[in-house]
């Protein structure tokens, strides 16, 4: 079993936190792991957000496995979580499993582009906290019967699915963000950014990225290996 030496004992507590949170939302959830060199990229995809997670983690020395240089699989979260050694500072990486499919659909390496626009951390924090208000309010006002799932899909829907701005980016991509721990207090303006990348939408932030397809512009710009999303 391939075993990762991570950077520090921080490096090993954000990506055991961060697994947790997918796991939160899915506890069968399947994670694609990339490493090259000192840097690995866990990609995840919470369904209740519709988005791409991807967790930047340093590697304390280059990967490698016998002949092999680089490490492309799709594994069980929950079986990666429970391989986590904080003290150690190292995973082992699981048996690979059969991926869903969003893991064939990655954001592209490079070729990203500012967007401008973007409102400061605070504001995005606020935008969300707006959000999560609306939609306990709007719910608590229809009637018992009208409490349907269908009902709170289509409130969702209309409230998760506005745009940030005129960024183009919704406000499930934030909420995601903000959910799994990426839109910290301590991420300032200065080191959040929004990107894209042929029909790609990325909210970076220092802990972590959040990607979003964009309707109708096709699978463009996919990539085979993103460990430098960050």
């Amino acid at each position: 079993m391939t075993v990762l030496h991570l950077a520090d004992e921080t490096e090993a507590a954000d990506l055991a936190a961060f697994l947790s949170r997918l796991l939160h939302y899915d506890r069968g959830a399947a994670v694609r792991l990339q490493a090259v060199g000192t840097a690995l990229a866990v990609f995840g995809r919470p369904p209740s957000f519709e988005v791409l997670a991807v967790r930047a983690v340093g590697l304390a020395k280059p990967y490698e496995n016998g002949l092999d240089s680089a490490l492309d699989v799709t594994v069980s979260a929950g079986e990666f979580l429970e391989s986590v050694d904080e003290r150690a500072a190292t995973a082992a990486v699981p048996a690979a499993v059969t991926g869903p499919p969003w893991a064939g659909v990655l954001p592209p390496r490079a070729g990203w582009c500012p967007e401008p626009g973007l409102p400061a951390p605070d504001t995005l924090r606020a935008a969300v906290a707006a959000a999560v208000a609306e939609f306990r309010s709007r719910t608590e006002q229809l009637a018992p019967e009208r409490r349907t799932r269908g009902e709170l899909d289509r409130i969702g829907r209309d409230i998760w699915s506005r745009e940030i701005g005129g960024t183009g980016l919704p406000v499930r991509a934030v909420h995601a963000a903000q959910s799994l721990g990426f839109l910290r207090p301590g991420a300032g303006r200065e080191d959040t950014g929004l990107y894209s990348a042929g029909a790609w939408l990325r909210l970076r932030t220092p802990y972590g990225s959040v990607a979003v397809r964009r309707p109708g512009l096709g699978a463009s710009g996919l990539g085979a290996l993103g460990v430098s999303v960050r």
